[in-house]
């Protein structure tokens, strides 16, 4: 079978299209071996430039259902990346969304005085029914400090506010943030649904996930060499609180680190999460799909 994500099977169509990386970019990795049941990405970015040779919307989900992977939550984080997934969204039924001004981005709005006009966008775009989630939102100290942490803060608790008087799940950038970012949720009282995007921390962040009922969503970073920390936390987080992404076209999974990523490779890190856990691979992909369900909404 020829890889679904290499050039030549693909054309950038459609309305909405994924953006076209810069020429010599390296080629995606190849397909995995299809899961026995179908599962969610819920978490990858369509619109974003940085990925392999250019590729539309259909050619990216249809290459992910031809695994297993029969959806994804496509996912803003300014308002042009927000605006986009409405469209995206409106244009491929095989996927959901999520809009929000991203942690690091939020900062800049503030200082242009665009904040308040840009939170009232997002909660605009919100309002659309394939619209189902306020993320990515959060903290984020690796990248932004002093007065722009203060913004963050801000920006995180407006989020927050949003996803609850819209009744839409809450997923979480957080990114050496992780008590703060709690200290946050419990001080705003958190919405019913909470997905910590990317899941980045230990035992004891998946305890209080755990305790707390939300979700923990894991990407390739959990295959790599260098994240035990993530490995010790899926063994112990609750089944029933468990996600897979991809946050492609970043953090493909080992062995492919280093290429594109794309819906099409959650196999890979889902065998990776059944074979950490000793869970059976068909069990797990059903968990994961009921959870997904769960945390999002139906997607027909």
């Amino acid at each position: 079978m020829c890889n679904p994500l290499t050039p030549a099977p693909f054309r950038a169509t459609g309305s909405v299209e994924a953006g076209r990386g810069p020429s010599g970019r390296k080629a995606y990795p190849p397909a995995p071996e299809p899961l026995p049941v179908p599962v969610m990405d819920n978490h990858t970015h369509l619109d974003f430039p940085d990925a392999g040779p250019a590729v539309s919307i259909k050619d990216a989900l249809d290459a992910a259902e031809a695994v297993g992977v029969r959806g994804a939550i496509q996912v803003g984080c300014d308002l042009e990346s927000s605006r986009f997934t409405v469209r995206a969204v409106e244009q491929d039924s095989r996927l959901l969304g999520a809009v929000a001004l991203h942690p690091n981005d939020a900062p800049a709005y503030a200082e242009r005085g665009e904040l308040e006009e840009a939170l009232a966008e997002i909660e605009d775009l919100a309002a659309h029914p394939r619209i189902r989630a306020i993320g990515e939102t959060g903290l984020d100290f690796f990248r932004t400090e002093g007065e722009g942490l203060v913004q963050q803060r801000y920006s995180f608790r407006r989020h927050i506010d949003i996803a609850k008087r819209l009744g839409l799940t809450l997923q979480i950038h957080d990114r050496d943030a992780h008590e703060d970012v709690v200290q946050v949720l419990r001080e705003e009282g958190a919405p019913e649904q909470v997905v910590f995007h990317c899941f980045s921390g230990g035992e004891e962040l998946a305890r209080i996930c755990n305790e707390e009922g939300w979700f923990m969503s894991f990407a390739g970073t959990v295959t790599f060499k260098n994240a035990a920390n993530l490995r010790a936390a899926l063994a112990i987080a609750d089944a029933g609180r468990l996600l897979v992404e991809t946050d492609a076209p970043f953090l493909t999974p080992h062995p492919h680190r280093g290429r594109p990523n794309a819906s099409y490779m959650v196999p890979y890190t889902v065998r990776a999460m059944a074979e950490l856990t000793g869970r059976d691979l068909a069990e797990l992909c059903a968990r994961l799909a009921g959870n997904t369900v769960q945390a999002y909404g139906s997607w027909d």
